[in-house]
């Protein structure tokens, strides 16, 4: 009996970081094999593919050296948008957060409402919404600025990170002990010296690793980017099909190009668990 109770209170006293570490390890195990299987799955429809291929066509792995140039281009664009969107979507989901814990009750009010909204909205009908409603153009003392296509998706994808970002800000301030405020204020700090000064630099590391989870989710979302015309890699990947008329070479590429995402993703992936279990030990 004394040693059943031993082993189960041994078992409730194991150190929550004990088990963040081994589901980190669970994790970083099942994302090595899904990647594994990724580029085994590459390697056998490559290999099936040329087995239908008919005499006198090129094989499935030269076409894909062929429009690799072409598709590393729309990669760099899907990139150059992550990028875009993450940083309007974090200037803005920064500002957000700090009304959602205002003093004011209309900004709480408005900023809630704002937070709700585009956190539970379709990210594709948002991208669909700021297509429709940004022109094209804008005219300036008789100046045509054109307005890009890959400008207005990327504002599409900046309203979800700015929703999502906002509540990141509101959880790691409100973490914060109350103290550090109470002392501060005893200290003669206001409240905005308070937030700006020490409560916010000691956010920044809660911050970093959803931050950094939010920006690869991100990332594998701006393949939606080619529904609404942008020319990144998803719509080029579908144009080479095109061209190249060959139902072989669909599952080849596409596992080509959920390929080149996962290696881009993955280290961000396994970089972001590794600053979670560094902040953790703390």
């Amino acid at each position: 009996m004394n040693a059943h109770v031993s082993t189960a209170t041994m078992t409730v006293l194991v150190p929550r970081s004990a088990l963040r570490l081994v589901g980190w390890r669970v994790a970083d195990a099942f994302s090595t094999r899904a990647g594994v299987a990724l580029a085994a799955t590459l390697v056998a429809s490559a290999a099936l593919a040329q087995l239908q291929a008919l005499p006198g066509q090129p094989s499935v792995p030269e076409l894909l050296v062929k429009w690799t140039p072409l598709l590393a281009q729309g990669f760099l664009f899907n990139v150059l948008i992550s990028v875009v969107a993450m940083t309007i979507g974090t200037a803005a989901g920064v500002l957000l957060g700090l009304a959602r814990i205002s003093r004011h009750a209309p900004a709480r009010g408005v900023s809630w409402v704002v937070v709700q909204f585009f956190r539970n909205a379709p990210w594709l009908v948002l991208l669909f919404f700021v297509m429709y409603l940004v022109p094209f153009e804008f005219h300036v003392r008789g100046v045509t600025l054109p307005f890009p296509d890959w400008i207005k998706a990327s504002l599409g994808l900046a309203l979800p990170v700015m929703a999502n970002m906002a509540e990141i800000v509101r959880g790691a301030v409100q973490s914060i002990p109350t103290g550090q405020w109470e002392a501060a204020r005893s200290l003669a700090f206001s409240r905005r010296q308070t937030l700006w000064m020490i409560i916010l630099p000691q956010c920044i590391k809660r911050m970093l690793p959803p931050w950094m989870n939010w920006y690869a989710i991100l990332t594998m979302a701006t393949t939606l980017a080619s529904i609404v015309g942008v020319a990144e890699m998803m719509t080029l990947t579908g144009r080479i099909t095109a061209a190249e008329s060959r139902t072989d070479l669909l599952i080849p590429i596409y596992a080509y190009v959920l390929l080149w995402f996962f290696a881009y993703c993955y280290p961000i992936a396994r970089w972001t668990r590794q600053l979670e279990a560094r902040y953790a030990e703390r």
